[in-house]
């Protein structure tokens, strides 16, 4: 299949180089604003750099990793022509350009998966079995990133993979929303805090940060019984929990849980590439990136009242 990834930047680099390995795939070209970056990564990944990915004759597959304010526009087309396309997160800017884009993947049978990268960490595939009814959840997500993606929010940015994470472990609707967000060093929201309380009584606490000196990436689940931690950059995986003694008090038992696979990134991408093949729904279709999408405006409007 001849596939073409638009927007080779940091994270479109690394879509370039794993599509240009994979079987049955053909990396037919990349496309960039900055025509010396496309070329440099054009010749790294053994392909050509386009103008426009509808230059490619027969174009099967896309993958855009542009800034998030020109999803829409760049992916429209492409889904409206049938090729089947990944879109970086946040999969648009608002959520009416997500529901034209999943509305136009509908009507022109192509797939449509947004690139929630954290759904396919090792760690949180490790961790999923263990992870059942949570009560209260803490999320960190800490670093130094004011290098690329500031043309939106830190909620945007970083929050929103912590969000998708939330809503695909958590077997419930939200309930209500508090926020908090300050911009410390660009005009957008660098640093924020989000209370999200689910209707089956489950509560998460939530920090993004950009500014920050250390790299966290640490969520934690309390259960009845059960604690979860995940680190999702060291991939490490902590369950702890009662051990019943017959004829004596429980004990506390556990602690590392083995954690295996490839990076996300190619997961995701064979993921990607599986459901085209297979004709099914992507393990992050659209709407699940709609809804991610829709939980962080929430919290960034909530933010700027």
């Amino acid at each position: 299949m001849k596939a073409a990834v638009i927007g080779v930047g940091h994270l479109g680099r690394h879509h370039a180089r794993i599509l240009a390995s994979m079987p049955g795939v053909t990396l037919a070209g990349v496309v960039d604003v900055d025509v010396r970056r496309a070329d440099e990564i054009a010749r790294e990944c053994g392909t050509i750099a386009v103008g426009d990915p509808r230059e490619i004759a027969g174009l099967e597959l896309a993958v855009i990793a542009a800034p998030t304010e020109s999803h829409a526009a760049i992916a429209l087309p492409l889904v409206n022509a049938g090729v089947h396309t990944l879109v970086e997160k946040p999969v648009t800017q608002t959520l009416a350009q997500a529901d034209e884009l999943i509305a136009a993947a509908r009507h022109s049978g192509a797939v449509l998966a947004v690139g929630h990268s954290e759904r396919f960490n090792p760690a949180v595939a490790a961790a999923r079995p263990y992870v059942s009814d949570p009560r209260f959840i803490e999320v960190h997500r800490l670093g130094t990133q004011l290098g690329r993606s500031l043309d939106i929010d830190v909620v945007l940015d970083l929050m929103i993979h912590d969000l998708d994470l939330l809503l695909s472990l958590v077997p419930s609707e939200v309930e209500s929303v508090e926020a908090v967000g300050v911009p410390v060093l660009t005009p957008k929201i660098d640093i924020a805090n989000a209370r999200v309380r689910f209707r089956n009584g489950c509560i998460a606490n939530l920090t993004a940060s950009r500014i920050s000196k250390d790299q966290v990436r640490k969520m934690r689940f309390f259960q009845r019984e059960r604690y979860v931690s995940i680190d999702t950059a060291a991939r490490e995986v902590e369950v702890f929990q009662l051990v019943p003694q017959p004829g004596d008090m429980p004990k506390i038992g556990g602690g590392k849980v083995a954690v295996s696979g490839d990076e996300p990134l190619k997961r995701e991408l064979d993921d990607f590439v599986a459901a085209v093949r297979e004709r099914r729904a992507p393990a992050v279709p659209g709407e699940q990136g709609r809804a991610a999408l829709a939980l962080a405006v929430k919290i960034v409007e909530l933010m700027k009242q």
